[in-house]
C-alpha cells in the first residue's frame, strides 16, 4: 500500500484518480492518530469525501467507523463533509 505523508487538506495532491484514496488515507491518520491527534469526527468526514469521490474501501471503513461514533459525532461529522464538498 501507498504511504501519503501529508497533515492537511492543502497538501493533498489533488490531481488525478488518487483523490479518493488521499482522502482515505487522511481518514485512516485521523482514525489511528497517525502524525495527529485521533479525531473520529475528522477521520469520518474525510472517509465520507473519499467514498464520494469513488473509494469503496473508504465507504467500508467509514461503515466500521460510524458503529463507534455518537449520533451528534455523526451528524458533526457529516456537516463537516457536506460544507468541504460545498466550497471545493
Amino acid at each position: 500500500m501507498a504511504r501519503f505523508e501529508f497533515h492537511t487538506p492543502s497538501e493533498v495532491n489533488f490531481g488525478g484518480e488518487n483523490r479518493a484514496e488521499a482522502f482515505c488515507e487522511m481518514g485512516l491518520m485521523y482514525a489511528t492518530g497517525r502524525g495527529c491527534a485521533v479525531d473520529l469526527v475528522a477521520a469520518h468526514k474525510w472517509l465520507n469525501i473519499a467514498a464520494i469521490k469513488g473509494s469503496d474501501r473508504a465507504a467500508a471503513l467509514r461503515a466500521d467507523l460510524s458503529t463507534t461514533m455518537s449520533k451528534s459525532e455523526l451528524a458533526a461529522a457529516l456537516r463537516a463533509a457536506r460544507e468541504w464538498m460545498t466550497i471545493h
